[in-house]
């Protein structure tokens, strides 16, 4: 059977796919293998099931139909004499193709049609002087693209396959010997022409551990260059009894998770190079009180501190909260000194919020206090990335939810001063992945939730039970209680597949037709920062007993009185965002609740099932990178990773190898990620 032809066409789909070089041909990888290495008989073939059988073709024929469709008919006889009856539709080429008396090979499904076996349009392919492309073998089958079909691409690998062997090596030989891994030509040509299931496992896992070997490698390259500038500055001094004094200001003894990680943060920044850590833990866990512990340090020691979050709202909130806390400490230090306690000095910190609705006079007056130094701690949105906010002696930065900035943005902000940088996120991130995604950091967990927080009660809600739900949401009210209603859309679409899906828009309308004595309110990304600070102040001050909202609220609203989540659509969303939603309520004394409503019956709801079932947010994490995948739970643009092809090697020990190959690359004493793997 001739091959399949390379005409312009092909050329330019193969560009379109990033593929202009023999080389990049060779290294597009198959996605899975299928095995159709045994050779079958037409008697012994599995009903209903894709086998391959070897023999010879006769009595071909070219007939049409009465509506003028065209059918191949052949009778097939394999190698025991047995035969079947062969048709192929709307394939007329197939009958130029074949010659009376070719042995050929078919995969495909043989089925019993009264006393008469039959195979409906098998692929097939001659038996003889070449290997065998589509059948006899493990098969490869290839991502495909426009007009590059899996068979097409079969062919031109087989034309190569000499080309992949003097493919040139990419890891160093002696991570090769050490990690006992294929060679790269080795690996490919395993991946393209297996000769058994071991040689795919061996291949991909030689292919998955380069990926994460120059992940690490990228990673650690990052972090030196970071680190590279040691200056004196930089060491802040650990003061314990400043930390204790904070300590003494709460309500409630910090968890063993906060205080390890307050610990690990603070002697990083007694270094002379900038710290680079990242802080991971779950809805509630109290990521800001650590944030403020280590503020409070750097304060006593002198020198400014810059904390950047994603909306203004969660900036005015950090800032009250901040703020508050270490005017408490600032207090209760002064009330000990007065009588003759010998504790820390620490003056009254001055805390600046800069954000993008602030008037231009007030904006300009806080970028003076910063730059002269006068404030102590500024806090904002995208704002501080601009080139106009300069600081006097910038020490200690934090980035909250950094995976809501991009890798510019972040650094522009390390920039203004080479400070000591500590980035947040509440998205709990399996730990497994989180040495890949973020190699560069160093890594504190907070593994507990300060408190006796009571467990939110978790429903999945089908259409059919949304009347019992609006019955008790209005019960909760009654009681004094507040709730939020998460949409999926802003407004309704127009497109029927999105005609039932809900908008805050509509649904505010409808609930307040539906509870004209509540108070409701909506909150969504389109509306101007100064209207969204007023619902929210509104919403925080018992103003309002409902708020319907878009995913604007996923991050960092506390509301201590709001007990009732209800999220339209559930299903639209991936577990970790509905996770992030969840933590909204459940930070008050009482009994919260969150209700999980599909668009229609059934709908997600093996998925969904997992977060009635499960209250860690890294539980879930773990369950979303399953269903989802690593691109979808972090996004391939942030992060860089492109690993899903490989996720059966996102093991803790494989990335633990990987990291230290890269360390070892590149001359490191000692295991940057040795916390992390202790933990794994």
């Amino acid at each position: 059977m001739p091959l399949l032809r390379t005409t312009p066409a092909f050329i330019e789909a193969l560009k379109t796919m990033g593929i202009e070089t023999v080389e990049h041909l060779v290294t597009y990888l198959p996605r899975a293998h299928e095995d159709l290495s045994r050779m079958h008989c037409i008697a012994d073939a599995p009903p209903g099931e894709k086998v391959t059988v070897r023999g010879q073709v006769s009595r071909i024929a070219l007939v049409r139909t009465r509506s003028r469709k065209v059918i191949v008919k052949a009778l097939f006889t394999d190698l025991n004499g047995d035969s079947a009856e062969v048709m192929w539709f709307n394939q007329p080429h197939v009958k130029r193709m074949l010659t009376e008396g070719d042995e050929i090979v078919l995969t495909g499904k043989v089925e019993e049609e009264g006393y008469r076996l039959k195979m409906m349009s098998p692929q097939f392919e001659r038996a003889g002087g070449r290997p065998l492309v589509h059948a006899g073998r493990l098969v490869p089958i290839y991502p495909q693209h426009d007009i590059i079909s899996t068979k097409w691409l079969r062919e031109k690998m087989l034309l190569l396959r000499s080309v992949i062997r003097d493919l040139p090596e990419t890891l160093p030989e002696e991570i090769l010997r050490e990690e006992h891994l294929l060679s790269r030509a080795m690996a490919i040509e395993a991946m393209h022409f297996p000769a058994k299931p071991e040689d795919v496992t061996h291949a991909r896992e030689r292919m998955a551990f380069e990926e994460m070997y120059r992940i690490q490698l990228a990673s650690l390259t990052e972090r030196q260059e970071w680190q590279r500038v040691k200056q004196e500055r930089l060491k802040i001094p650990m003061d314990p009894e400043v930390i204790k004094a904070f300590f003494r200001t709460l309500k409630f003894t910090p968890t063993k998770s906060q205080k390890i990680a307050i610990y690990e943060i603070l002697r990083d920044m007694e270094k002379d190079t900038a710290m680079s850590r990242l802080l991971e833990g779950d809805v509630g866990s109290g990521k800001t009180l650590v944030a403020a512990a280590v503020m409070a340090n750097v304060l006593a020691y002198g020198g400014q501190c810059a904390l950047m979050v994603p909306t203004e709202v969660l900036a005015r909130q950090h800032a009250e909260t901040i703020a508050r806390m270490l005017v408490a400490l600032a207090n209760d230090l002064a009330k000990r000194r007065d009588k003759g306690e010998q504790v820390p000095v620490l003056h009254m910190p001055s805390v600046a919020l800069l954000v993008g609705s602030l008037p231009a006079a007030d904006a300009a007056q806080v970028r003076q206090t910063v730059a002269t130094g006068q404030t102590d701690i500024v806090i904002g949105t995208h704002a501080l990335i601009q080139e106009s906010v300069t600081f006097a002696d910038l020490k200690f930065v934090i980035v909250d939810e950094q995976h809501r900035f991009g890798v510019e943005q972040r650094l522009r902000l390390q920039e203004k001063g080479s400070p000591h940088v500590l980035t947040m996120t509440a998205t709990p991130i399996p730990r497994t992945l989180a040495l890949t995604a973020f190699g560069h950091h160093d890594l504190s967990v907070l593994l507990e939730k300060p408190g006796n927080r009571k467990v939110i009660r978790t429903k999945v809600v089908s259409p059919r039970d949304r009347f019992t739900v609006e019955r008790f949401i209005d019960q909760q009210i009654g009681e004094g209680r507040q709730v939020f209603v998460i949409c999926p859309l802003i407004t309704a679409s127009d497109h029927e597949e999105m005609a039932e899906v809900k908008s805050v828009t509509r649904e505010e309308q409808r609930l307040k037709e539906s509870f004209p004595q509540r108070r409701i309110a909506s909150l969504h990304g389109r509306m101007q920062p100064k209207d969204k600070e007023r619902i929210m102040r509104a919403f925080k001050d018992r103003q309002l007993d409902l708020l319907v909202s878009t995913a604007v609220i996923e991050v960092g609203i506390d509301v201590p009185n709001a007990s009732i989540m209800l999220i339209e659509g559930a299903e639209r969303f991936g577990l970790s965002q509905l996770h992030q939603f969840r933590g909204r309520v459940g930070r008050g004394e009482h009994q919260s609740h969150c209700f999980l409503a599909t668009t229609v019956a059934q709908a997600g709801s093996a998925r969904l099932k997992a977060m009635e079932e499960h209250d860690s947010g890294f539980m879930l994490a773990e369950i979303d990178l399953k269903l989802r995948g690593f691109g979808e739970l972090f996004g391939n643009r942030q992060s860089g990773f492109s690993f899903d092809a490989f996720q059966e090697f996102l093991q803790p020990e494989f990335i633990v190898r990987a990291r230290r190959a890269a360390e070892r690359t590149l001359g490191e004493k000692t295991f940057a990620g040795s916390t992390l793997a202790a933990r794994l």
